[in-house]
Order: C-alpha cells, then structure tokens, then sequence
C-alpha cells in the first residue's frame, strides 16, 4: 500500500534483505556441520569405528559442497526467501546433490571403505531433517517482516507523466517487490502534472527531492522519463549522481509490454530479449536425434502393422494406400504430409480442405477405425525420417482449414508462430484433449495456447512424457473420427 502524505517521511529504513538472507546461508551451513559433527561424534562413541578427525574432514567438505550447490541451485535466491515450496524444494534439491556429490568423490577417491555406510546414512537423514524445518521457520518468519515492511526501500519517483504513472502502479500490484514508494517529484510545477498520481503525491521539484535526500529520507530514486528527452535526463542525472542514493531509470513506456523479458548484455550495453529462437543449438541436436532413435525403432516395431493396415485399404475401397497433403512446417516451409488414405479418392481433397466431422460421407469403412484410433497417421513417421517432422510438435495444419467459418490465421492472429518449431506427429495439446474438429473459435484458440506452452517449455523429458501420454490417449480416444 502506498504510504498516505507525510507517512514517508516517517518511515525509518528497512532492514537489507541482504543480511536476513546471509542469515540464512550461515544457519543453513552451520546445521549441516552440527549435523555431521554430532552424528560422527555418536557414531565413533557408540561402534568405536573409525577416527573422529577423518569423519570432521568429510564433514568440512560436505558442508562446503552444500554451500556451493545451494548458491548454484538457486536456494538464496529472493524468489526462494518468500515461497515454502520453492525454498523446500531447493533445499532438498541441494542437500540431494550434495550427498551424490560426495558419493562420486569417495568412489573416484577410493577412500568410501573408510566412511561407514551407516553413518552417512544416518547423517543424510538426519541433516535432511534438520535443514528442511529450519528453513520452513526460516522462510515464515521472512514472509512476516516482508508483510511489516521491513525490508521495504523507500523509493521516490522523478517524472510524473504516464511513464512514471505506469511505474508506480508496477510497483504497486508487485507483491514481491521490497519497496515503499513515498511519491513523485518533476521540475514541472506550472500545472502541468496532477497533485497526485496513482494515489500518490507529487512532493515537489528536483531541487526538493535533492533536499529530501539528504535529510535521509529516500534510498532509492527511479528517474522514469521518455528516453527520447536525453538531454534532461542527462541533466538530472548529473545532479542526483552528487548524492548517496542509489539511482535507476525506469523502462521507456514500449518496454512494460515487455516486462517479464529478460535482459543481457550487448558488449556493455544492456538489450532486452523478446523472444529466443526455441529449440536451438545443442537442444535441436538433441532433439534430432530423439526423433531419428526413437522414430527409427518406432517404424520397425510398426513394419508389420503398417503392411495390415495397407492390405485392408487395398480390399476396404479403390486407391492409393497412401495420402499426401500439403503442410506448413517449420518456418512456414511447405511440405507434404503422409497419412494413411482414409476417405474415399475421389472425395479426398488437396485444397480447400474441410476437416472431417462426426459420421462424416468421406470417410470409409477402415477410415473410421483408423482415424478413431489415430493410425492413418503412422505413416507420418517417414516425415520424421526424413526431417521436415518431429515425433513431438504442434499438429501440422492445411493452410485452408477454418475454425467457426474463419481461417486459422484470421482467428489467432499470431498463430505462425506455431510454425518456430517442427511439426509432431503429438503434441501437447493432443494429449490434453484438444484435438479432432476445431469447429469453434474457442478450440482453435485452445489448442494453440497448448502448443505455445510445448515450445516455451520443450524439454526431451516433456517429449518422453508426451509420447507417454500419447500412448495412454490412444487406448481411450476421444475428439477423433
């Protein structure tokens, strides 16, 4: 909440953050040496197995390691310090990696036959025990000084026009964010700024928030003015920089679009990413490769399937076994699509496609089989073998389908974007029961939120659990005929 006038210059200044979590790091390392000192001091004392000295060394390098790998996981992290979940999670996480860590090091290091099984066990349990209470009392009473606002910077605002305006309200709907917003100041005091802006005052010039800062009232000043007025910002700049304060210009009024984007350095200078390209570098090989192994066996195992399926088109009605139709793929290449021919021939079509609906005249005795358990699109494997598909993907959709008498594109607007990955033969949004007529807006809308969030999230352990669930799908289809 923002503070009412003349609050702000009450308020003392918060606690850093900063030591409360340093806090915490040293509860945290101090535990797991207790931990391991008691528990070998009772170990040794109770069997008389082994020096007390070499278990305190193992001790050491444990706790050491646990320091490292929490600060790599991400457990000091200010997410991690006002969420239970995520900080249990990270701490297990590294207490975890810690103990395989030190299990590889005494395999490697042949010295394991002198550390007794039992006492690492009972050591892993036991700090195990300790660590994740002591950071759930730990992340509760964080939580609570944040809700008392101690942590709170007091932060003033330079620049009370729209960009400013969008700043504050920013601040204010973020409750992550550690700060007390105590107002607004501009040069401009000839009416041309409101008294108050976002419920919050306008206290004054730069001259008076000079003089506010060195009454120590303000920690922080963000200067939110347009990027384009470089001279004025320079000039402010130039004379905030003459106090003790720390100083940060707010995003130009186009970069809250971008808000959630992250930012990375261009040599020295700082540029905002608006989109990666997905499934890029590495991950594209790895992905290649999945596709080519898991695509390759597939197709075997299938072999005998595939020539059953083809005898029973072959006597069910006249024409090719095999369907070829125009596609967009990846980039918006075009390419032809295989499937097993489930329609009549002479009612099959190239353009001007119609997506098939249920009981539709098309389609043929086998065909119904076949599209109710999706097997006319085996021969899509040959696609993947070839490249220009994926096992897992957004669906590959005709150019010319329509969802509620619109084309797809008409509907979403964005919808090539779809198209920044390969084709699957599954997708997410197959597997999550978007699939079959999209005879609506919404359906279409549906499932192109669910391929988003594939290509976004891609990982090889997404894929194996798409596939999986594909699997499961298949053996109670839904939405295909």
């Amino acid at each position: 909440m923002p503070p009412v006038d003349g609050e702000a210059t009450r308020q003392r200044a918060g606690l850093p953050l900063d030591v409360v979590v340093w806090t915490i790091r040293a509860s945290e390392f101090a535990i797991v040496v207790a931990s391991g000192l008691l528990a070998s001091s009772w170990f040794v004392e109770a069997f008389g197995k082994g020096e007390v000295a070499m278990y305190h060394r193992v001790v050491a390098i444990t706790a050491m390691t646990f320091a490292v790998l929490a600060e790599a996981i991400g457990c000091y992290d200010i997410d991690a310090q006002f969420s239970l979940r995520r900080a249990w999670q990270r701490v297990a996480t590294s207490w975890i990696a810690t103990a395989l860590f030190m299990v590889t090091l005494g395999f490697l290091l042949k010295a394991s036959d002198s550390v007794s099984r039992g006492w690492a066990l009972g050591w892993f349990l036991s700090g195990g025990a300790m660590l994740l209470p002591a950071r759930g009392a730990m992340t509760i009473w964080v939580r609570r000084l944040k809700r008392n606002g101690t942590f709170d910077s007091r932060v003033a605002i330079f620049g009370a026009g729209p960009q400013g305006a969008r700043l504050a309200h920013y601040i204010q709907t973020h409750d992550k964010l550690t700060i007390t917003l105590t107002g607004f100041y501009d040069d401009r005091q000839d009416g041309r700024v409101p008294r108050r802006v976002g419920g919050l005052p306008v206290l004054g010039n730069l001259s008076k928030l000079v003089d506010r800062i060195r009454e120590g009232g303000i920690d922080q000043v963000i200067v939110a003015l347009p990027w384009s007025a470089d001279v004025r910002l320079q000039q402010i700049v130039s004379e905030l920089a003459l106090t003790p304060v720390r100083i940060r210009l707010a995003p130009d009024l186009a970069s809250f679009v971008f808000a959630s984007r992250p930012v990375v350095l261009l040599g020295e200078m700082p540029v905002m990413t608006l989109f990666e390209r997905p499934i890029s570098g590495v991950d594209a090989w790895a992905k290649a490769i999945e596709d080519r192994v898991i695509g390759g066996i597939a197709l075997v195992l299938v072999a005998p399937l595939l020539a059953l399926i083809a005898i029973a088109i072959k006597l069910d009605s006249p024409g090719p076994v095999l369907f070829r139709q125009p596609r967009e793929g990846f980039n918006n290449r075009p390419f032809f699509v295989y499937k097993f021919r489930s329609m009549f021939h002479n009612r099959s079509e190239v353009d001007n496609i119609r997506q098939a609906t249920r009981g539709d005249p098309r389609v043929t005795r086998v065909g119904a089989v076949l599209r109710k358990l999706s097997l006319d699109e085996l021969p899509q494997l040959f696609n993947v073998m070839q490249g220009n598909m994926s096992l897992v993907g957004p669906r590959p959709h005709a150019a010319s389908t329509r969802a509620g008498g619109k084309l797809f594109s008409d509907v979403v607007l964005s919808y090539a974007a779809r198209h920044k990955v390969k084709p699957g033969i599954t997708g997410w949004a197959q597997v999550c029961g978007w699939r079959g007529e999209t005879d609506t807006e919404d359906k279409l809308i549906k499932r192109f939120e669910h391929d988003l969030y594939y290509i976004e999230n891609w990982s090889i352990w997404f894929d194996l659990y798409i596939m999986l669930r594909t699997g499961v799908a298949l053996v109670t289809p839904k939405n295909a005929f």
